[in-house]
């Protein structure tokens, strides 16, 4: 039962990551039309989608938390048992941690890009002027 939900959490996780990756794909593909040259453009956005995944799936299928259903916390205690409130609160805790993570790491990428972005508005602007 542990290995079918640690598969599922995973899946969840990967649908997750899946879905906002395609969500937000033109967005970013825009952003970096703006600030990277096109040369290199297509390598930063699969980076950002392989970030997206990585922080996505990790932020989800929290490893430490699941090894309550395969060992004990204290040597008298019984391992916890997989009923169906704890596999929606798992599934529920996958979802949210997901989107948590990729909101992270989204949020960085947007912080970053707009400070890259207002520094070559500011050069341009400059250059413009000479």
């Amino acid at each position: 039962m542990f290995y079918l939900l640690l598969l599922v959490t995973f899946l969840v996780a990967l649908l997750v990551c899946y879905i906002v990756s395609r969500l937000f794909n033109d967005s970013i593909y825009k952003i970096l039309n703006l600030i990277v040259p096109e040369a290199i453009n297509e390598a930063w956005l699969k980076y950002i989608k392989f970030a997206i995944y990585v922080v996505g799936i990790s932020g989800g299928v929290r490893v430490w938390d699941l090894e309550k259903y395969i060992t004990s916390r204290y040597n008298n205690q019984e391992v916890v048992q997989l009923t169906t409130e704890r596999w929606t609160l798992e599934i529920y805790r996958t979802l949210i941690g997901s989107l948590q993570s990729i909101a992270t790491v989204l949020l960085i990428f947007f912080v970053f890009t707009l400070i890259a972005y207002v520094v070559l508005r500011i050069f341009s602007s400059k250059n413009e002027k000479k």
